[in-house]
């Protein structure tokens, strides 16, 4: 009797997430004229595999109890590799530490499916205590580079304070994304580093990175803004100076923190970058997204800078682990001119939204930046509104 209770939960347990799996998804109606929702999630923590929570072995676990549970799946690299779309996304584990794992589909917005192990992640002279968030980049120089931030547990805090971390960027390689090879953390000026994505291509024959300088593991102090800087070498790469491409502004979307998502996108009209921007409500922070372009020639010289959001929480999407957050580190352009843009919402899930890098392009070029003065948005509002009452006359 206890073998067929085991087997039949199993079975139960194996049809449930195979159903999970074959889900079609579909656009969700009523889109704002630039990008698509879809109705599902593309990952969540269910879609990880059985054998990854269970011990499937009666002998060991008879009433099938999960042993290694997972808490969230979320925040995806994305990139394109052999005709399918993969996502190195960050899953959490009951436990709090998060790993890498591969999920692989063909169409990009479902039937994400899990490869059977996670990434094995080698580490350095001074172990990584947690990684996460990592921006896939398939580089000029032939390289597959994984940038992700490495958390340790700060030395200089006081005696008691468990809290307290340094994050940096590590740097990972790769050629299939199964076997990874370990660079050399990041070297900055600044005492915490978060959001580091390398450029896709050379500068001055240079490895280039935007990087979000940070005077503390959560609050940017003096520090903040998404940056720039140059280094001579990838395997010990060093950043000397770091020029500010974004700047953190008053009452605006990214008062508080804003850092790039994935590499930047190389248009004819320039690079195109998708970035997060954090403010702080009464109810805690709020994270989006945005988009903004900088110039061919100086990929930190920004050229166009939409105002507001591009993509906010909306519906479940603003409940979850750390509500109210839309977060973004992959997005994946296709040869015919598809955007898939993957992002996380709440900590807790991954979705899919897609575009064209076209109508990306134009609602870069197009859109008015921000005037940062109410009186001044009102007379842009108005602009738009004498502009569409003339077309009915």
């Amino acid at each position: 009797m206890p073998d067929e209770q085991f087997n039949r939960r199993l079975q139960h347990l194996m049809a449930d997430h195979q159903s999970l799996i074959d889900r079609a998804n579909e656009i969700a109606p009523h889109g704002n004229g630039v990008f698509d929702r879809y109705r599902h999630p593309v990952l969540t923590a269910e879609h990880t595999p059985i054998f990854w929570r269970y011990d499937l072995n009666p002998q060991t676990n008879p009433h099938l109890m999960e042993r290694l549970g997972i808490n969230s799946v979320f925040n995806p690299g994305a990139i394109e590799f052999d005709g399918r779309i993969l996502l190195v996304a960050r899953v959490e584990g009951c436990d709090r530490k998060s790993f890498f794992a591969v999920a692989e589909s063909r169409t990009g917005v479902d039937r994400f499916r899990f490869w059977d192990d996670p990434v094995v992640l080698p580490e350095t002279a001074d172990p990584d205590i947690n990684v996460y968030d990592m921006r896939l980049v398939q580089h000029q120089d032939g390289w597959i580079y994984g940038l992700f931030c490495t958390e340790r547990k700060d030395p200089a805090a006081p005696r008691g304070d468990l809290s307290s971390a340094v994050a940096q960027c590590g740097i990972v390689r790769t050629r299939d994304l199964k076997s990874w090879q370990r660079l050399d953390d990041l070297r900055t000026g600044s005492p915490q580093q978060r959001n580091v994505v390398l450029h896709p291509e050379f500068v001055d024959g240079k490895y280039a990175f935007c990087t979000r300088p940070q005077d503390g593991f959560i609050d940017t102090g003096s520090g903040g803004g998404i940056g720039w800087g140059l280094s001579d070498s990838i395997e010990h790469a060093v950043i000397g100076p770091e020029r500010i491409v974004h700047d953190r502004k008053y009452h605006t979307i990214y008062e508080s923190k804003n850092g790039l998502g994935p590499a930047p996108i190389k248009t004819p009209d320039g690079w195109l970058h998708l970035a997060h921007g954090v403010r702080g409500t009464a109810a805690g922070l709020r994270y989006v997204l945005y988009a903004f372009m900088t110039a061919l020639d100086d990929p930190a010289r920004l050229i166009h800078e939409p105002g507001g959001y591009l993509l906010a929480p909306s519906g479940e999407e603003r409940v979850g682990d750390v509500s109210n957050v839309t977060f973004s580190c992959g997005w994946v352009a296709k040869s015919d001119g598809r955007l898939f843009i993957y992002y996380a919402s709440s900590d807790t899930r991954c979705h899919v939204a897609t575009t064209t890098v076209e109508k990306l392009v134009d609602y870069c070029r197009n859109t008015p930046p921000d005037p940062l003065r109410s009186y001044a948005c009102v007379q842009q509002r108005i602009e738009l509104i004498r502009r569409n009452l003339s077309l009915k006359r």
